[in-house]
């Protein structure tokens, strides 16, 4: 595809026309088992030519429906195995690239949201993108300040926005509502409609770069000469461009998942863990876009491990707190003191437990421990068997704590926060990271060390 496909119908078409292909796989697969082909061999085609055609489609229309699709790709690790291993080639290629927009597309984009004079400061433009996403794509440029006394020119990365990003990606997530049934056979055991439903509740946020620009000067600011993470600063910013400086990155986390060395795994997860929660601490925001393709490696001036350059800053959550809320770093320290009854009680003051529910308190111990696992160790080794195993573990109906999971609430204000932190484990145990989660943790998260 060379632009992003904005006619509605279209559009609709394709994404509806997902679960029919799988249905239709399926019948295939029917017929070659009767023809005597060994059922596991069938079912391993049907999911590689549907994970084929799903993340291709994804891909190409950009919009929402790529956003679901990288959505998907970070909780690749929580699903079983067998499920998994056919995807995991077309979830992880979400995670770094998409097809471009034309370069007549870009300059008119910059016209219009930088001004008519736009290259007597962007003095050169690569006409190929450096980055493709979901509703934008990244140019290199070099970009020249006139307001000082002498000119100052620098390397920037031009962030531009497709037109009718804004239309193409709502109505997408509205459609991936609907067809959600069809596509849910795809990823057995994940519960696609609350992961399109808090998509489409930040919608309004990711397409708005002014408030994304806002964001970004923050953390540039706050981490400026930080000695393990580097956000670029913001140098200009129109209603559907922003620039900022260039970061010279060789890859990103995604490549590391796929090839990086267990040093370098075990040191930029650690790093990604203390920005995930320092930030917070420094900001008062949370940066909830836990995708490979946002962390850049940044190796030293010897070539050896350096630090960890941070992107994309669309999707932030301005805590009502100023930071991550206290009861959540208390609430697990009394989970690893394993205090049953104080557990029970601070869940019910925080909103956790609605009243006149009635839960057993060994219970929810039982339920909540092995996600305070990693802060019981010293240093933990997150894994995706590990991740699968409490995947399966939650959704397990023949376990006690199944029952359970349907008594707890999650209040609003914890939203965007839970599905962070579910994405930064599923990175972590992409990458196969052991970080000292505990000391970070004691360090950063407000309550816990307490």
């Amino acid at each position: 595809m060379t632009e992003l496909p904005r006619k509605a119908a279209a559009r609709t078409a394709r994404l509806a026309a997902l679960p029919l292909g799988y249905a239709g796989r399926q019948a295939m697969g029917f017929g070659k088992r009767l023809g005597g082909k060994p059922a596991d061999a069938v079912l391993s085609e049907v999911q590689q030519r549907t994970a084929e055609q799903l993340f291709r489609t994804l891909g190409e229309l950009k919009g929402g429906a790529m956003k679901f699709g990288q959505a998907l790709s970070v909780l690749e690790s929580a699903l079983p195995e067998d499920v998994a291993a056919p995807y995991r080639e077309h979830l992880t290629a979400l995670q770094d690239s998409a097809p471009p927009m034309p370069t007549a597309t870009v300059r008119q984009q910059l016209a219009t949201h930088l001004g008519e004079d736009w290259k007597d400061r962007l003095v050169w433009l690569d006409g190929a993108p450096t980055a493709a996403a979901s509703i934008g794509q990244v140019h290199r440029g070099r970009w020249v300040d006139h307001a000082g006394e002498t000119e100052d020119e620098r390397d920037v990365a031009v962030k531009v926005q497709y037109p009718g990003a804004g239309e193409a990606l709502l109505g997408d997530l509205r459609q991936i509502a609907r067809v959600a049934r069809g596509v849910a056979p795809v990823f057995p055991g994940l519960d696609i409609k609350p992961l399109v439903a808090e998509l489409q509740a930040r919608a309004a946020d990711e397409l708005d770069y002014h408030l994304e620009a806002e964001a970004q000067a923050a953390y540039a600011e706050a981490f400026e000469g930080d000695a393990h993470i580097v956000v670029p600063p913001v140098v200009a910013v129109g209603e559907e461009v922003l620039v900022t400086e260039w970061m010279e990155s060789p890859h990103s986390l995604a490549h590391l998942i796929r090839e990086g060395t267990q040093e370098e795994r075990d040191h930029y997860g650690e790093l990604f863990v203390r920005f995930l929660f320092e930030g917070p601490r420094r900001t008062g925001m949370l940066h909830a876009d836990p995708h490979p393709g946002n962390f850049r490696v940044l190796p030293a001036p010897d070539g050896g491990l350096g630090r960890l350059g941070v992107l994309d800053f669309g999707a932030v959550a301005r805590l009502e707190e100023g930071g991550m809320p206290a009861a959540t770093g208390r609430l697990m320290r009394i989970a690893l003191d394993a205090d049953e009854e104080s557990l029970v009680a601070g869940l019910r003051e925080e909103g956790f437990i609605k009243d006149r529910i009635e839960v057993d308190p060994a219970l929810v111990l039982a339920y909540l421990a092995p996600f305070v696992e990693p802060a019981a160790q010293d240093e933990f080794t997150f894994t995706r068997e590990w991740m699968r195993e409490q995947f399966e573990r939650v959704n397990d109906p023949r376990a006690e704590t199944f029952t359970l999971a349907t008594k707890l609430n999650l209040p609003t204000s914890y939203l965007l926060i839970h599905r962070t932190w579910l994405g930064a484990i599923g990175l972590l145990s992409q990458l196969g990271a052991t970080a000292p989660f505990r000391e970070i943790m004691e360090e950063s998260l407000p309550g816990f060390a307490d």
